[in-house]
């Protein structure tokens, strides 16, 4: 065999979609433990968003200021790369480029906003690509009525994930790819990967699990599973749409530390989704994706909060996904010449943008193809291990419980400073 990947999420299928998009002679096949999509690619909060996977300033230490420019550059066309495919593929995915906002409900949080805004420009974001709000410029927009100033980026669209990695799944395997459901994979090697059904010998393995890299035998500690859970409302009325004033396919993100995220749907729900309980001890995670009710209760209390229009309209749905956080919260592609082993993935939540262009460079480099994608800033980078327990899961779960108290702080100040209790656990994460 050709290639053998593990995953049959979005950065596994991309993979074998561009490798068969440039040589429909080579044997590939997909492997995955549930059905494409199980994961975090089907569990996300449908954001195809410009914004980079990681740390940009740690790219330019590693790789240099031009490598990390173009990663940035990259970014931007893959948004229309990905829906360029879904178009000439056929692929229904309620796909609109309607952009990405976030909106700021104290002083201190569009600080952030304002400082965030100059801070792109150092990589190569405009006028043009990004800008702020001012209150009446959010309402025009989205009408969230403790809002006070936002930043858009016409670089995003909302997606439907789940029917959208499916439709990928479908063209890998009309391109000739094989996609092998229900099959386990227990441990990989170079030119191997080990499964439940037996050893799967090939030339070169990508390796594409994300947050389940960490049940891998040696790789423990180099993926931390969080944990990322969502809520989706009943269809909302006309009269609530109409007080919310949100007409467009917006995605939407607020700017607190306990960052929440959402997307109006077409068929007029609202998902919305945030950390809630974000990591189990020992890395432990229900791989059904049942939500904890305690983080049910939170993303409620949090919509009614910035949408008090839709305290009255049920939640129809939750569900909880898996995404991989490296030690320096920056995702990164590798590949090895000599094993054949490629990998990619810690993504920090930016997956649905980054899986595609993880997916076209790995291609690159199972190809011995020498591209500007092969030299971009995110490649070939191996931050520490997380720690051991018991500090792993103090350390991650006193962190949002910082950042939670970090918000009620700002909220209640008229400094616009960002509370120091941020500052301290940003700065003890790595972030």
């Amino acid at each position: 065999m050709d290639v053998a990947i593990a995953g049959a999420g979005f950065s596994g299928l991309w993979t074998a979609y561009y490798l068969l998009q440039a040589r429909p002679d080579l044997v590939v096949a997909v492997v995955e433990k549930e059905f494409a999509g199980y994961g975090a690619s089907g569990r996300n909060g449908g954001w195809l968003s410009a914004e980079p996977p990681g740390n940009m300033g740690r790219y330019a230490a590693r790789r240099g200021v031009d490598a990390t420019l173009q990663l940035q550059q990259e970014m931007f066309r893959t948004v229309d790369e990905v829906i360029s495919v879904a178009q000439s593929r056929g692929i229904d995915a309620s796909i609109r480029k309607d952009g990405l906002l976030y909106f700021a409900t104290n002083d201190a949080q569009m600080n952030r906003l304002k400082e965030r805004v100059a801070s792109s420009t150092t990589w190569g974001w405009t006028e043009d690509d990004i800008t702020l709000l001012d209150a009446p410029q959010l309402r025009d927009r989205v009408n969230v009525p403790s809002g006070i100033g936002g930043l858009y980026t016409h670089h995003a669209a909302r997606i439907d994930p789940a029917r959208f990695v499916r439709g990928l799944a479908e063209a890998v395997e009309a391109l000739g790819g094989t996609v092998y459901e229900d099959t386990t994979v227990t441990a990989f090697a170079p030119h191997a990967l080990v499964t439940d059904r037996g050893r799967i010998r090939a030339k070169n393995v990508i390796v594409t699990l994300e947050g389940y890299l960490s049940r891998m035998p040696g790789y423990g500690r180099r993926m931390l599973p969080m944990n990322s859970s969502m809520i989706i409302t009943e269809p909302l009325t006309d009269e609530a749409w109409e007080t919310l004033g949100w007409r467009g396919a917006e995605t939407l993100g607020d700017a607190a530390h306990s960052f929440t995220y959402m997307h109006r749907t077409d068929d007029r729900r609202i998902a919305l989704g945030g950390r809630g309980v974000p990591y189990n001890f020992r890395s432990s995670f229900d791989w059904d994706g049942r939500t904890n009710e305690r983080a049910v209760a939170q993303l409620i209390e949090r919509l009614h909060s910035i949408f008090p229009a839709t305290a009255t309209t049920p939640v129809a749905h939750t569900w909880t996904g898996v995404l991989g956080v490296p030690r320096d919260w920056s995702g990164s592609v590798s590949f090895d010449r000599a094993t054949g082993i490629g990998m990619a993935g810690g993504y920090v939540g930016h997956g649905v943008s980054a899986t595609n262009l993880a997916g076209r460079t790995l291609a690159d480099f199972v190809l011995g193809q020498d591209t500007q994608l092969t030299r971009l800033g995110w490649i070939d980078r191996t931050p520490r291990k997380w720690e051991p327990e018991p500090i792993r899961w103090l350390g991650a779960s006193t962190l949002y419980r910082v950042y939670g108290a970090a918000d009620g702080l700002e909220a209640r100040s008229s400094s616009g400073n960002t509370s120091l209790l941020a500052k301290a656990a940003t700065a003890v994460a790595g972030r």
